[in-house]
């Protein structure tokens, strides 16, 4: 066993101690007072805008509402999170309600079966109809597991057209348009694309999965998984050449791999880059912090200056206009809970709530996320509530493009980790686009040889 091994054990075995022990000190007092107690592990990044504003509008006002439950709740954000839920799922002791994705990180979860079914929970109670089909699609491991908050971009392009206009450029048509860029801004100290590349699900999730997408076609997964291609055919090599390409001509700096997710936000909303490259989620980072009153970018910028689009046409691509999708994060909940039990009434009653037209109406105001309940009248709500313009043209956005899949949405953390490290391998100047190709070949036919 290496050093590194032992040293990861450890740090995991010390997590379930701290964990376990808290939760014994909470069953405690929720037995002593009567109330059901629920374990919750919730993702949540507390230097975000409206990320205190959320805990009192939507978990106390919760518990005020329900005081026969008590809630504990665990809040960790990133890779923090992730490793603590692996954490769990190791262990066995999952919490009692886990905020999850319907695939990729969250993969061990629902291959492991640690969380139930929630379709019959809702056919129960008459829900199905209450939300987008999409979103109740089975997931990865062929079920409902977790009832999504709605349906996400993984990739947004967020253009500064007022720092364009300053510069004497227009809006890109095409990848050659942005590389034309790249001296004009240079000269300026302004960057063409800004991203936070150190954590290496980004440049996957929130660009690359775009570029596979519109060189391989929306059905690349269902094809590849078919045996019909694979990953060192050209579509995906050509993929991972525009990555190269982006920053060899400086579109994309290599100083981004040292930008720590989050990071770079600040400065796009500077004038200090003319795009940003994010989920659909980041809109809310942007927008007023009703705590403090203050915005990254204010109302009158938004509207003015800033546009949401995608990647513009890049040579090769079979397809256009498009951007990466996947149905998004929400809640499921522990398959150790005993069927007909108090705690299972409790947990389903707090993931209704969650995602009820209350909660998903409140993320829309502030931007963390898109409705996934049909009950929700969006454009009453941005009406009603003089919401900011980011909200509105985030509805709009949807509106305006096709979706491809992301790629840890629909592969094993086996294949797409690879594609991770090989991103970032690429952006290092380590290896070669046919280099990264052959090792994600070779864990594709791992992984399919294993399963």
């Amino acid at each position: 066993m290496t050093g590194l091994k032992k040293i990861s054990i450890v740090a995991l075995a010390l997590l379930m101690v701290a964990s376990l022990s808290f939760a014994q000190g909470a069953k405690d007092q929720a037995a002593a007072s009567g109330q059901t107690e629920l374990t919750v592990l919730y993702y949540i990044d507390m230097s975000a805008p409206n990320s205190a504003d959320e805990i009192e509008k939507v978990w106390d006002r919760f518990s005020a509402e329900n005081p026969d439950i008590k809630v504990i709740r665990e809040d960790l954000f990133n890779e923090p999170f992730h490793q603590k839920t692996e954490a769990y799922v190791a262990s066995g002791n999952l919490p009692d309600v886990v905020y999850m994705w319907p695939g990729g990180r969250s993969t061990s979860l629902q291959t492991t079966h640690s969380v139930k079914d929630l379709m019959p929970f809702l056919e129960k109670d008459g829900l199905v109809g209450s939300y987008a089909p999409a979103a109740l699609a089975p997931q990865a491991a062929g079920y409902l597991a977790e009832l999504p908050n709605g349906i996400t971009s993984s990739h947004m392009m967020f253009a500064n057209t007022r720092v364009l206009k300053e510069n004497g450029l227009s809006m890109p048509k095409t990848m050659n348009d942005l590389i034309a860029m790249v001296p004009v801004l240079k000269s300026k100290g302004i960057e063409v694309i800004g991203m936070d590349n150190m954590d290496s699900w980004v440049m996957q999730s929130c660009l690359f999965s775009l570029v596979v997408g519109r060189m391989g076609g929306a059905d690349w997964y269902e094809r590849l998984d078919a045996g019909q291609i694979n990953f060192a055919d050209p579509w995906f090599v050509d993929s991972l050449k525009v990555i190269d390409t982006l920053y060899k001509e400086g579109v994309i700096n290599r100083n981004t791999l040292n930008s720590a997710y989050g990071n770079g936000r600040g400065n796009f909303a500077a004038g200090k880059a003319a795009f940003f490259i994010d989920g659909d989620w980041a809109c809310a980072n942007f927008q007023t912090d009703s705590s403090t009153g203050k915005a990254l970018i204010s109302p009158e910028a938004q509207a003015s200056d800033i546009e949401l689009v995608v990647f513009p046409e890049i040579p090769g691509e079979v397809i256009h206009n498009t951007t990466s999708g996947v149905v998004g994060t929400g809640f499921g909940m522990s398959a150790s809970i005993p069927a007909g039990s108090a705690k299972e009434e409790a947990a389903w009653r707090l993931i209704k709530y969650l995602q009820g037209t209350y909660v998903q109406t409140y993320r829309l105001t502030v931007g963390s996320s898109f409705p996934s309940n049909l009950n929700v009248d969006v454009e009453k709500v941005i009406k009603d509530n003089n919401l900011e313009p980011l909200v509105g043209k985030r509805a709009a956005f949807y509106q305006q493009y096709g979706t491809t899949p992301v790629i840890d949405g629909v592969l094993h953390s086996d294949v797409f980790n690879v594609i991770n490290t090989g991103l970032q391998e690429i952006g290092l100047g380590s290896k070669t686009p046919a280099q990264v190709a052959a090792d994600v070949q070779k864990a594709w036919v791992a992984f399919k040889a294993g399963n």
